[in-house]
């Protein structure tokens, strides 16, 4: 700019033509001799001289220079990383399992975490465990709440000898999966070498942990939430030993009630046999605990306990206990639930209106229901059976049971007539006769005498 006296000169770069001096048009008059025309633009045009041409040798030069000194750097320091490649792997290593056991000691001090008695036995016993997870998002969400809020703790005891599979009932949210899985994380805890969130465990050891939890379907595979299901749990079935823990929730759900009961039975049993492995079986069907009175000492009862206020009333508040009792529940509490998620009020009392409906026809009794009682299913084969135990076993009456649809049909005359019939007497004409005064009846609420 000094020389040619062009304030709008300007040195420009390109791929194509590398460095080049750019003049606009108004001044191209003022461009020296020795200025070589490159290229002529829109707006002016583009020049190149043997100054710049060396310029740009130069600086093309250094970059070469440059790159190449980047390079020696580098393969030196992988030469040199290499040559203590071993040193700095076990130094990684140590590292890393001081940051896992140093991360274990500070959880173990400030959740008071207990040291776990790991056996050769196949008993599994916690005193007060809790989620480890669940119980630290419990805290953060308290946002200095009362410390009633905390997590309820719960105990687990799991042999061959005296529970080899434990069922738990209860309602949605009550906490039947959370038990589940906090049985199953404190097992894991225990054998990485962790303490872990109980007063007190004593873990025999374990060589697996079988886990079919959630409901999720595989559509990439062509695969149903119900068949994804029955491949997890039939690979557990296949594959658990007696060192083995499985845990699984709700088996069935995905499918009819009375095939995902009668999967869910066949289950359980296989899991009670000998040399099976130690389960944790949470369900919604009921049907499931008289397995406590047909497989004594293999199979436990537990619920969760759930409160209503004020008692006895049907529009009456539930409160979630979440404490883990011994024995059965007494209902599902579904409705409940589904009011606490918000479903309209119609909806809500248009479900209590059928549910009550329906208890009409269970109040007659488990003969009335199209659920079978649980000594009207058969003994489970040989090998799931029970030492020294033979034939049926009664199961004890329960208060409320789960309730069928379609039960009040069961009863109906016009059932009794049809069982009766004998279709292949019947000409063409007598049957189409036969169905037609049944329908009138049936419609008429009135059943005449058998022809």
């Amino acid at each position: 700019q000094e020389r040619t006296g062009i304030r709008s000169l300007k040195v420009r770069y390109t791929s194509v033509f590398g460095y080049y001096i750019e003049v606009t048009k108004a001044n191209v008059h003022l461009v020296p001799a020795d200025y070589v025309r490159k290229q002529t633009t829109v707006n002016g045009e583009r020049y190149v001289t043997e100054e710049l041409k060396l310029k740009e040798k130069e600086i093309f030069s250094a970059e070469e220079k440059s790159l190449a000194r980047e390079q020696e750097l580098f393969a030196a320091l992988v030469a040199a990383v290499l040559d203590e490649s071993l040193a700095l792997a076990r130094t990684a290593e140590a590292l890393a399992e001081l940051d896992v056991l140093a991360g274990w000691a500070v959880l173990a001090r400030e959740w008071d975490y207990c040291r776990p008695e790991l056996d050769e036995s196949d008993a599994l016993s916690i005193t007060d465990g809790r989620h480890p997870v669940v119980e630290q998002m419990m805290k953060q969400e308290r946002l200095g709440l009362a410390g009633s809020y905390s997590f309820v703790p719960n105990d687990a005891a799991l042999s061959s000898t005296d529970a080899q599979i434990i069922l738990i009932t209860g309602p949605n949210m009550a906490g039947k999966s959370t038990y589940i899985r906090q049985v199953a994380l404190i097992t894991l805890l225990a054998h990485v070498g962790s303490f872990v969130p109980a007063d007190r465990a004593t873990i025999g050891l374990c060589d697996r942990i079988f886990t079919r939890i959630g409901a999720d379907d595989a559509l990439h595979a062509g695969q149903s939430t119900f068949m994804v299901e029955m491949t997890e749990t039939a690979n557990i079935l296949h594959h658990a030993g007696p060192r083995s823990l499985v845990v699984l929730d709700e088996i069935g759900r995905g499918t009819s009630t009375l095939d995902g009961l009668s999967l869910a039975w066949a289950i359980a049993e296989h899991l009670a046999a000998p040399n099976a492995p130690r389960a944790l079986f949470a369900t919604h069907y009921h049907e499931l605990t008289s397995l406590e009175e047909r497989l004594p000492g293999q199979v436990r009862n537990l619920h969760v306990e759930v409160r209503e206020w004020p008692p006895g009333d049907p529009h009456a508040q539930i409160v979630f206990l979440h404490r883990i009792l011994p024995g059965r529940t007494d209902r599902s509490y579904g409705i409940h639930v589904a009011r606490l998620a918000g479903l309209p009020l119609s909806v809500v009392q248009r479900a209590r209106e059928v549910l009550a409906s329906l208890a009409v026809s269970h109040s007659a009794g488990p003969e009335a229901t199209c659920v079978p009682d649980a000594s009207s299913v058969p003994d489970a084969p040989s090998n799931a059976a029970v030492p020294g135990a033979s034939g049926r076993r009664k199961r004890p009456a329960l208060e409320t049971t789960q309730l069928p649809l379609f039960t009040t049909y069961l009863e109906h005359p016009a059932v009794d007539q049809l069982r009766e019939l004998k279709i292949e007497s019947l000409t063409p004409l007598q049957a189409f006769d036969t169905l037609r005064r049944l329908k009138d009846a049936a419609d008429a609420a009135e059943i005449p005498p058998s022809a």
